[in-house]
């Protein structure tokens, strides 16, 4: 297939991205409002054209672990969910990320806490970005805005993963996966043959040659001292992350008296508020962070001195406001707007706020 241009839902867009990737196998479960990317896998039936595996597991645990198989093969594997389904995959992440096995997860936010709404939300800030499962450990965590940016960062998200040897997350919400934009999607990839894995992926449980041990796969370590070493070594690896792998998108910035940060949908009901607050004489810029962990700390600070205020717009009850905070170290005052439980805000609404917070 060559390059192709499609109108699709953010959902579809995933589906079709990772088939063109030449993605091994995807292992989900159905949940709203995600369900779609595996329905999209089923009716394109790619395992008859690229040899990509497409299987619903009984559960969502039972999904990870066909990833953590996979990825321990050296295979590109993937699954999708949504907040309370995510929520039941993250033992099994916290394994792969252990194991220091590349793999794409995408998390389509809906309201909660609980079994909640099938409505959207941005709730998961903190699972995804802190780890969310047990143990010290990281997950790359990207959040697109757009349709087109569902589809270019699965092929992004895989390339992190392969070579940091780590997790990668989509981190998206119910408002970009089911609405419908134009998608340009790229050629179709090759699937790597087995040669080609063993040797971009040492690591991999794909045998050895006769006489050789194969590769073992595990994060058990009883002995503490070892333990910590291996820790450490992750760390050093999530360090190297910071430095290299933050992306982000400044719009308008340069002459802003306030700032908003947000990301996914609530970036792009942001760049509608920015253009009613200039309308009204206020000068608003917007940062939007496109690697939720690693943050773009730095950036945001930059503008901490030269700005009045700062405002993160969130579909919660105030997440990345922390890390924003964090960022700016006290050098000017941060606010918080969010609407709660699958509520999606208006543009309004959020030149509202800032009036309100910062008494304009």
């Amino acid at each position: 297939m060559s390059e192709e241009i499609l109108l699709l839902k953010g959902n579809e867009a995933i589906a079709h991205a990772a088939i063109r990737y030449g993605a091994d196998g995807y292992f989900g479960y159905p949940i709203t409002p995600q369900s779609e990317i595996m329905e999209t896998l089923m009716d394109e039936a790619p395992w008859k054209t690229t040899g990509m595996v497409v299987l619903q597991a009984e559960s969502e645990t039972a999904s990870i672990n066909m990833v953590y198989g996979g990825a321990g093969c050296g295979k590109a594997v993937m699954t999708s969910s949504s907040s309370p389904g995510m929520s039941l995959m993250l033992e099994g992440v916290s394994y792969i990320a252990a194991g220091e096995l590349p793999c794409l997860l995408v998390n389509v936010m809906r309201g909660g806490p609980g079994l909640g709404t099938i409505q959207p939300s941005q709730a998961d800030y903190f699972q995804a970005v802190k780890g969310g499962g047990h143990g010290d450990y990281k997950l790359i965590t990207l959040a697109p805005s757009s349709v087109q940016e569902m589809a270019d960062f699965v092929a992004l998200g895989f390339d992190l993963a392969f070579k940091y040897q780590t997790p990668a997350m989509i981190l998206t919400d119910g408002v970009i996966g089911q609405m419908m934009e134009k998608v340009t999607l790229p050629p179709q990839k090759p699937r790597r043959t087995d040669d080609e894995i063993r040797k971009q992926c040492p690591w991999a449980t794909l045998g050895k040659p006769k006489g050789n041990k194969p590769n073992v796969i595990t994060t058990l370590e009883l002995d503490s001292y070892k333990m910590e070493v291996n820790n450490l070594r992750l760390q050093a690896k999530y360090k190297k992350i910071e430095e290299e792998a933050i992306m982000h998108q400044e719009v308008d910035c340069q002459d802003a008296d306030y700032l908003l940060v947000a990301f996914g949908s609530a970036a792009r009901i942001c760049q509608k508020a920015m253009e009613l607050a200039r309308a009204k004489g206020i000068k608003v810029g917007l940062i939007r962070p496109i690697t939720l962990w690693p943050f773009p700390a730095n950036e945001i600070e930059k503008y901490a001195s030269n700005v009045k205020g700062i405002l993160t717009v969130e579909m919660n009850a105030g997440q990345m406001v922390e890390d924003v905070r964090l960022a700016v170290n006290g050098k000017v005052k941060v606010e918080h707007f969010g609407r709660l439980g699958g509520i999606v805000p208006t543009p309004a609404e959020v030149v509202e706020a800032l009036e309100n917070k910062f008494g304009l």
